[in-house]
């Protein structure tokens, strides 16, 4: 049996865990995730893995933030005195809300978390949920398509 190589296009299964063991992502055989080995559509440490194993093989591989969604940045989470966002949204700690900001000339809808709400004002988190977590995947490798 022969290990994926550069260009390869593997498919995979996975569950991914955070270090509380709380599963963020699960991807089945239902609809296995496709890549294609070198082209960094996966983190350098998980790819590393996967060229290691043969079909059927399960490992689990701890990603570093570095690697994935980067580290927390304090600067990212902002106090908005807002009463309007207030009113409309009625946003509470851990929601997820849309709020648009002005990037380049245009006006876009970036996602942030709540993190408080205290009278007119809302604290929210502009930080990816899994940035500054270590992941860990438990990963099948499932089918390798050679490169032609």
């Amino acid at each position: 049996m022969s290990h994926p190589t550069t260009n390869d296009t593997v498919s995979i299964t996975y569950v991914g865990k955070l270090d509380n063991g709380e599963v963020f992502s699960t991807i089945d055989e239902k609809e296995p995730l496709q890549a294609i080995i070198g082209n960094s559509e996966l983190p350098p440490t998980l790819e590393q893995a996967i060229i290691g194993m043969k079909i059927g093989e399960t490992e689990k591989i701890r990603v570093s933030p570095d690697e994935s969604f980067g580290p927390r940045q304090k600067d990212l989470i902002q106090t908005i005195d807002n009463q309007e966002i207030i009113d409309s949204l009625q946003p509470k700690p851990g929601m997820i809300i849309a709020i648009k900001i002005e990037k380049e000339g245009r006006e876009e809808k970036v996602p942030a978390t709540v993190i408080e709400v205290s009278d007119s004002k809302v604290t929210v988190d502009y930080n990816h949920p899994l940035a500054g977590h270590h992941l860990t995947y438990e990963v099948t490798l499932i089918d390798i398509k050679k490169q032609q």
